[in-house]
């Protein structure tokens, strides 16, 4: 029959090497909280959440004053985003409460670069941003023929996490980033992650 492969009944299809899965050594949050520490930023190093559907882990810094005269004024926390972005309307100007956090960086934990960067680039915008890999997964050719150039490029920031748990800087994050613009997306953002940081106290 045109336009069909004709395939013998003897030919059978063997199954693709599988390699087991990378597993990272130890849990997520614990992860980014030891590459918050080996990259030297300071803050609180929120659980994983997902923002713009992108896994990451906020580190942010609460603004103590801020935060005194929101709880004075009974300004609680609003996470949704509609509503936030309403703030930016002319009308509203000096009218919404200030952001009581300073978003200090992201953290993406991944098995694979790939996803790593691609949850971590979006925050480039409002703050720093880190990916942490599995040492498994940085002892590779393609980690350092293609990781590393475009994490650099980026000025993402790289970890590694040994066995044990411990995690090193291998890239640096970019320094001569400038303060980010406070647009209805990044107050949404720190909103969420004051109601976050809320919860952590």
């Amino acid at each position: 029959m045109p336009g069909r492969t004709a395939v013998t009944d003897t030919l059978k299809a063997l199954p693709a090497q599988l390699a087991p899965p990378v597993e990272l050594p130890a849990g997520v949050d614990e992860l980014a909280a030891g590459a918050a520490t080996a990259l030297g930023w300071t803050g609180t190093v929120l659980p994983e959440m997902t923002l713009l559907g992108r896994r990451v882990c906020l580190v942010v810094d609460l603004l103590a004053d801020v935060h005194a005269e929101r709880i004075c004024l009974g300004q609680e926390p609003v996470t949704d985003r509609a509503s936030v972005a309403t703030w930016a309307w002319p009308e509203l100007a000096g009218r919404v409460p200030e952001p009581a956090v300073r978003i200090v960086g992201a953290i993406a934990v991944a098995r694979h670069w790939r996803t790593g960067l691609a949850n971590a680039v979006p925050f480039l915008r409002y703050s720093d941003a880190a990916v942490v890999l599995p040492t498994s997964a940085v002892l590779t050719h393609d980690y350092l023929a293609n990781c590393l150039p475009r994490a650099r490029a980026f000025g993402v920031a790289v970890a590694s996490a040994e066995p044990d748990g411990l995690v090193q800087v291998d890239l640096p994050a970019r320094t001569d980033r400038a303060d980010a613009e406070a647009d209805s997306l990044y107050r949404w953002v720190s909103e969420l992650a004051y109601d976050q940081v809320l919860e952590t106290i």
